[in-house]
């Protein structure tokens, strides 16, 4: 089992990379090439498609910022934490849980992400 709290903290650093080539280079090393991703707003499928819905997430709340919420943990090819997304040094606005499935090389393979508290219009 890989540390649930590592695969936790480069997944919201990816959420936080503004660079595309620097968040494309980290979904290359951090994320399976047919990476899936899934919540109840978006979906995408591969480092391009993710990495797309990264970008839209931070052009929709730019200079928000994602930071883990709570603990991570994990067994076998799991992890699960929670996250929130907030202005810097401002209450979260979104927060959110995500289920990871992990590929055999440690790699992230899938996520499957559920908004637990998302403000009105949103």
């Amino acid at each position: 089992m890989t540390d649930a709290a590592l695969i936790a903290q480069t997944y919201v650093a990816t959420w936080n990379e503004t660079d595309p080539a620097r968040r494309a280079a980290m979904l290359a090393e951090h994320w399976a090439g047919d990476a899936r991703y899934l919540d109840p707003l978006m979906s995408g499928i591969g480092h391009v498609e993710i990495g797309a819905l990264i970008a839209a997430a931070q052009q929709r709340f730019p200079g928000f910022r994602f930071a883990l919420h709570g603990k991570a943990d994990g067994h076998n090819d799991r992890v699960r934490f929670s996250w929130s997304l907030a202005p810097a040094g401002s209450d979260p606005v979104v927060i959110g849980t995500d289920f990871v499935e992990l590929a055999a090389d440690g790699r992230i393979r899938s996520v499957t992400g559920f908004l637990d508290r998302v403000p009105a219009g949103v």
